[in-house]
């Protein structure tokens, strides 16, 4: 009896063990190899016996490339012992990531004929971007788009190493010369989803198809072929095609039902390096937290360090302050803006008002005939939010329903409105999305509007003893003015991890997207959606990334010499701050003036990125020199360089002396704060710039030489600017803004400033 008590208790144990299994990332001293270990993945797998009667299944993945480690499925107890070890410099729990989710090409001049590139015109640069390879890491892809169709395209680039995976729904044969590579990490979330992990649920098949829509329209939104005739449901139609119509892509799914998990995030990173991309696109991300635990950052510096531009959303958590993800300062944090092209629709009352609105709707519509119209009516807490259950189909039925935007998706308020009997749906913002109307495909008749008239239509449903209303449709509008306006759901300053780092670091077009979709799903993502379409319009920070990745692409192409720090900066000090009506850009959350922590350096401008004139590299040394500024240890510094000989014998006196082309200038308790910074001539020889500042009253700005002749192409030349804090100022006075330029009749090289007396 004691036994079978014994073994009863012993399998309790297991069952435990079992249960509370986890992945984890293992840091390791990468010198510390026994001899008697042919390769590093031995000598993992051998670390991981003493703790496992299976080590090899415990081993999810051995890095190399991107970081110096592995990951391992374990539980709390094997992680804890793991990390006693001298060999280990840290263990790490997984983090899951999230997903930041036409007329783009011509909104950003990329269709000029000529006047592109200096010297060259659009069909040479095109030429040159035949070599240029963009790795996606997101959901997969749809490889029977029209969008990733090869004709005209050469043999695949020699220097390309990678492959198009098997799967049962996945033929390598439908990679070619566009597409020319396809592959899929998901033991991290197989770990989580089946393995003991917390998102118990049948796993994906493994596969680089698509299922979700968003790999396939962030992929073609960086380098998508042209496809004529494009449209969402006849919305938006033309000719769709990527930022960079002749570079290659290559996807990486990393990113599933449950989320994109950071060891599958970083084996994807680490293949593509070892695959051969130039840029590497993440339209995904989490909270801040230090870069040494920052799976995103650490797989990027990798990237940086050999030539690799990563370019990756900011977050979708505007317009509250302090919600950048993706910071680091190797990394391109891109936020999102409008484009001129709107999708009119009204909501008319029974009071005879027209009200403005967007909708992407295209079924039936609900004729001219008015209905009832009901808000916020019967005995759930959740109607005024149409959530799932809240509505009464007897209150419900044959009307419009006013729903306020917030807690659920967009789309499934319309679903719900519809179940319960609803003919229409006004969907109404509240204090949080301010004025920002996002399009979107809704599965009955449905208009969005800002929160000012969301708020005059839920006062005439509440006191009108009879209110009614119908919903008219508009299809697409060009040229909408002012444009572009920052998206209220782009995510905003200060940067909270360094915060002498000003983030993000541009916009682009990141509202109302067209670009391809899967055919696995219909246009809303929603189950009960059966529709299918070729072609979706989405919106997110999501979308506004891969415009940066292609562009960068196109600039890697016109100067492959360039640094992927040269790059960015020459799309940030180009990049420009005012809309189409000649006024400074404005912010949809209400309509003020943006200022750089919600658009950075300002919306980019291909055309003039092309030719910046200057620009301000950073080289890898002054990066780890920057690391090493941050108050980290040296083994937490060794995480994300991976140089065993890291000392941090050279730091800088404060992190803002980072050769950064912005400026976040922190006060604090001193009044004086002096950057020098160096700049690299990419123009002419015998080029001579002037300086122009541009700043508070509160701050008194001096820089020192105020001109620059550069004689020789690639001369460097330094400059040291002054601010100094006017007495008197409290330091809790609210942040300003201001700009230096440095300019000539040819560039106007502008850098941002932001001034901070404390951190909020």
């Amino acid at each position: 009896m004691a036994a079978m008590a014994s073994s009863t208790f012993f399998f309790f144990l297991l069952c435990l063990t079992v249960t509370a299994k986890k992945t984890y990332i293992v840091h390791m001293k990468h010198q510390d190899k026994p001899l008697s270990f042919e390769t590093h993945n031995d000598w993992y797998r051998s670390s991981l016996q003493s703790l496992t009667a299976t080590p090899a299944e415990s081993l999810l993945y051995s890095y190399n490339a991107a970081f110096n480690g592995f990951a391992a499925s374990l539980d709390p107890e094997q992680a804890e012992a793991l990390g006693k070890s001298d060999s280990v410099l840290g263990v790490y729990e997984d983090t899951v990531y999230n997903l930041h989710t036409t007329r783009t090409p011509q909104f950003l001049g990329l269709d000029a004929e000529s006047g592109l590139w200096a010297g060259h015109n659009t069909q040479q640069l095109e030429q040159a971007s035949r070599d240029v390879i963009i790795g996606v890491l997101d959901t997969g892809v749809w490889p029977e788009s029209k969008s990733f169709d090869d004709s005209g395209m050469p043999e695949v680039p020699a220097k390309w190493r990678g492959e198009c995976e098997s799967a049962p729904d996945f033929n390598p044969k439908f990679c070619n010369r566009k597409l020319i590579g396809a592959r899929s990490f998901s033991k991290g979330y197989r770990m989580a989803s089946g393995g003991g992990g917390i998102y118990k649920k049948p796993g994906e098949i493994q596969s680089p198809r698509d299922k979700d829509g968003h790999g396939t329209h962030t992929a073609s939104t960086a380098a998508g072929s042209h496809v004529v005739n494009a449209s969402l449901l006849g919305y938006a139609s033309g000719t769709a095609r990527g930022m960079a119509t002749h570079a290659r892509v290559a996807t990486y799914k990393v990113c599933w039902e449950t989320g994109c998990f950071g060891s599958d995030i970083l084996a994807g990173m680490e293949r593509a390096i070892e695959d051969g991309v130039d840029v590497l696109s993440l339209s995904l991300g989490g909270g801040s937290a230090p870069y040494f635990r920052d799976t995103i950052a650490i797989g990027a510096f990798t990237a940086m360090e050999k030539g690799i531009f990563v370019s990756c959303s900011a977050g979708n958590s505007g317009p509250t302050k302090a919600t950048l993800a993706n910071v680091a300062p190797w990394i391109m944090t891109v936020g999102a803006g409008t484009l001129d092209r709107d999708f009119p629709a009204y909501a008319v009352l029974g009071n005879k008002i027209r009200y403005n609105g967007v909708s992407l709707y295209s079924g039936r519509g609900m004729g001219k005939k008015p209905v009832g119209l009901v808000y916020s009516k019967g005995n759930s807490s959740g109607s005024n939010l149409c959530l799932t259950g809240s509505l009464d189909p007897a209150l419900v039925r044959g009307k419009v329903v006013l729903c306020d935007r917030g807690t659920t998706a967009r789309v499934e308020k319309g679903a719900v409105v519809r179940d319960a009997g609803g003919v229409g749906m006004i969907l109404a913002n509240t204090e949080t999305s301010g004025e920002e109307l996002v399009a979107d495909s809704h599965l009955l008749p449905a208009v969005a509007v800002g929160r000012k008239v969301g708020d005059l239509i839920r006062e005439y449903a509440r006191s009108d003893p009879n209110p009614t209303a119908a919903l008219v449709f508009g299809g697409t509008v060009l040229d909408i003015k002012p444009s572009p306006v920052v998206a209220a759901f782009s995510s905003r300053g200060p940067n909270m991890v360094t915060p002498q780092i000003l983030k993000p670091d541009v916009i682009g077009p990141g509202v109302n997207i067209l670009a391809a979709w899967s055919e696995a799903i219909g246009p809303t993502g929603l189950a009960k959606d059966s529709r299918k379409t070729m072609f979706n319009i989405m919106s997110g920070t999501s979308m506004s990334c891969p415009h940066i990745s292609g562009l960068a692409a196109l600039i890697k192409a016109a100067h492959p010499e360039w640094s992927p720090s040269a790059i960015k900066s020459a799309l940030m000090t180009t990049a420009y701050t005012q809309d189409n009506t000649n006024s400074t850009l404005r912010d949809a959350a209400d309509g003020s003036l943006s200022n750089p922590w919600a658009h950075g350096a300002g919306h980019v401008d291909p055309q003039k990125a092309l030719s910046p004139g200057l620009i301000y590299d950073i080289s890898t040394d002054e990066y780890i020199t920057f690391l090493c500024s941050l108050g980290y240890t040296v083994d937490h510094v060794k995480t994300i360089v991976k140089r065993p000989n890291v000392t941090c014998s050279k730091k800088f006196k404060d992190p803002g002396e980072l050769n950064y082309p912005s400026f976040s200038v922190m006060f604090g308790g001193k009044r004086v704060v002096r950057y020098t910074r160096e700049l690299t001539n990419v123009g002419p020889a015998r080029s001579m710039y002037k300086v122009t500042v541009n700043g508070p009253s509160t701050v008194g700005i001096s820089v020192r030489p105020k001109t620059l002749i550069f004689r020789t192409v690639g001369e460097k030349k330094r400059y040291t600017v002054t601010f100094v804090a006017k007495r008197g100022t409290s330091p809790m006075a609210k942040p300003e803004f201001g700009s230096i330029v440095w300019g000539n009749a040819q560039n106007q090289v502008k850098s941002p400033v932001s001034f901070s007396w404390s951190l909020m």
